[in-house]
This record gives C-alpha cells, structure tokens and sequence, in this order.
C-alpha cells in the first residue's frame, strides 16, 4: 500500500508538469471508492494551480475547486508529457480508471483494487473534504510536528504504540513499512503501550519518524510489489530497511534473528535484543 513517502515521491514527480495546465477533459472508468461529486464537464477550461498533500492524499488545487486524489491499496500515477511527444499514452485498459488530459499532457490513476478515489470539493474546509481529511494527525514532516505534543499525545493513548501510529490521528502517514523501522531506530518494541513510553524514549522516536520517512522519501518510496512514481520510476528504500520483511534473518546491528508480530491484522517487525519494551 503506498504509504505517505510514496504519495510524496508521487507528488513530486507530477507537480513541475501538470502546474500551471489547463484542463481540456476527463475520462472515467469504473468507480472508485466514492463518486467524483462534480460533472467532468465542468472542469473543462479550468487551470491546475499546484498539488498538494496531506497525509496519504494529493490535493490538486484548481481555479473552482479542488481534487482530492489517494492511491488506495494498489494505485499510481503516471503522467505523458503531450499527446504527440513518444511513447504516447496507451489506451486506459481496465484498471485506468481516472484519465485527466490537459494541455500538457495526460495524467492517470491506475488502481487494479480499486480503493483510490478521486473526490471534487469546493475547498479544503468542504464538508466533503473534511470527511477525508479532518481526521487526520499533523504532518510528520511540517514544522507542526512537535516533541513536546507528541510525547503529551503519546500519554493519552493506551494503545499499543504500532497501533498509535498506524491509527493516523496522532501523526499521520507513517504507515506499516515506516512505523517498523522508527520504532526499530528508537529502540522500542511495537507492543509497548503509548502511554507507557517514557519522556526520552519519545523524543527519540520523534527524530526516527522524521529520520525514516525523509529517508523514503529520498530513495524514492518503497517498492514491495508495483509502486513507482508518475515517470515510471521504482523506489528503493526497502533495500535500506533494518527489520520491515525481514523475519527470520539477523539484525543488522547485534545479529539476533528478527521477530515477527501480526497486530490489528497487520504485520510488525522487531528486534527482540535492540528494542526494549
């Protein structure tokens, strides 16, 4: 599932191209998770300011309006330059189910599961936005990420801290693959209770998460299965992991075998040695 690194990476492959187009048409496939709330005709004409994100969303902001864009489970974007520069865009086959063309180039949504969406909204503070997006914790990587915050949020969960972090509403975005490798950096077990988590041991965790995710986000996401961003490109931050994946095999600092721990239906990984609970 692309976690937040990949829908960064996948914003920055896309935001210098399509800045600044205008909106000739837009296709359709099958449904997605929720109706796009808007006739495609209307967006016809209409200039794409710049792309955004929050949390595991890409926000498309336009001259009426904006799009709210998530990956889902198994989706992507790509982007064609123009219609006429090589290789043309191919025709949608039946998992393309968001064809935007602009004056530009086309961009698509690619989602074989079809648990993305492409949702229209007035504005950010739209009701229809906020059922997506007012849940949603600060960003890890925005100066409202704060230690002191964080530590105070962690003391009013009881929660397991994997959990914690999974949940979204404390921080948002640091998905499975990054909440095992913070917690292996800070040295916690993903079965310590949040609240149980001592001042420093917070603050460490802190640092981790902001380590991690720009470290994904440099190495250009993590690609498990099919992930690349909108030029085609795989990311490789999964060769830098130190225990996501890998049950059974040394720790890459004391050698102990890594332990696996399925929680909430989801796999975790640790270090029974380099973490603590």
């Amino acid at each position: 599932m692309p976690e937040l690194p990949e829908v960064e990476v996948t914003r920055r492959s896309v935001v210098k191209n399509i800045t600044g187009a205008r909106i000739e048409s837009l296709r359709l496939g099958k449904p997605l998770r929720w109706p796009l709330g808007i006739d495609p005709l209307e967006l016809a004409g209409q200039t794409v300011l710049g792309v955004r994100r929050r949390g595991k969303y890409l926000l498309v902001d336009l001259d009426d309006g904006l799009l709210l864009l998530h990956l889902g489970m198994s989706g992507s974007l790509a982007f064609w330059p123009t219609r006429t520069d090589p290789p043309p865009p191919p025709p949608p086959g039946p998992h393309d189910h968001f064809d935007l063309w602009t004056d530009r180039g086309l961009l698509r949504l690619h989602d074989p599961r079809r648990f993305g969406a492409a949702v229209w909204a007035r504005h950010e503070q739209d009701p229809v936005a906020q059922k997506l997006l007012g849940h949603l914790g600060v960003e890890p990587l925005g100066p409202d990420f704060k230690p002191d915050a964080f530590h105070a949020g962690l003391k009013t969960r009881s929660a397991p801290i994997k959990q914690v972090l999974l949940a979204g509403e404390l921080v948002v975005g640091v998905g499975n693959i990054y909440a095992s490798e913070t917690l292996f950096l800070a040295g916690i077990r993903p079965s310590t209770r949040a609240q149980k988590i001592s001042r420093p041991r917070a603050d460490r965790l802190f640092a981790a998460i902001i380590q991690v995710l720009n470290l994904a986000v440099e190495q250009g996401g993590s690609t498990l299965r099919n992930f690349s961003n909108a030029q085609g490109e795989a990311g490789h931050f999964q060769v830098h992991a130190h225990v996501y994946g890998r049950a059974g095999e040394p720790c890459r600092v004391c050698a102990t075998p890594i332990r696996w721990l399925l929680q909430g239906q989801r796999s975790s990984y640790f270090c029974p040695k380099c973490q603590k609970p």
